[in-house]
């Protein structure tokens, strides 16, 4: 893999998601070394940290959860090798999670803080704030 730019490796990322990819799509953008921060949100009270083979085994698995993931990117910065990004993520639920059932569609404002290395995603540090379905 030729090194790109941080924002470019982040995009490319992001783009493999939102294409379906999992671990085997997703792997080449991720350093050996990478980790994932999620700070506590409505699906994970607690938060979360995983390194790379658990992040990538959550990309496999988020396949039966979700579909037709999309980020709306609102605003980038770009700092050296670090690159935060601001979006709109949406998907389709394939499966009833809390607070939502099987067909509806979930959405979140995130804020993510990439680090990059050599054309690889190093770390990401999330923040996600979940919009609640309304009431019924």
């Amino acid at each position: 893999m030729t090194s790109q730019a941080p924002l470019d490796c982040v995009l490319a990322l992001l783009r493999a998601i939102e294409g379906g990819g999992g671990a085997a799509e997703i792997a080449p953008l991720l350093a050996r070394d990478y980790t994932l921060s999620e700070a506590p949100h409505l699906l994970a009270p607690s938060g979360a940290t995983r390194n790379r083979d658990e992040a990538l085994a959550g990309a496999d698995a988020t396949q039966d959860v979700v579909s037709g993931q999309r980020f709306v990117v609102r605003r980038t910065t770009c700092e050296g090798s670090r690159v935060v990004v601001e979006a709109e993520w949406s998907a389709t639920l394939l499966m009833d999670l809390p607070h939502w059932d099987a067909g509806e569609v979930i959405r979140a404002r995130v804020a993510s803080v990439f680090e990059v290395r050599d054309g690889r995603v190093v770390s990401q540090d999330s923040y996600d704030c979940y919009f609640m379905p309304p009431p019924a």
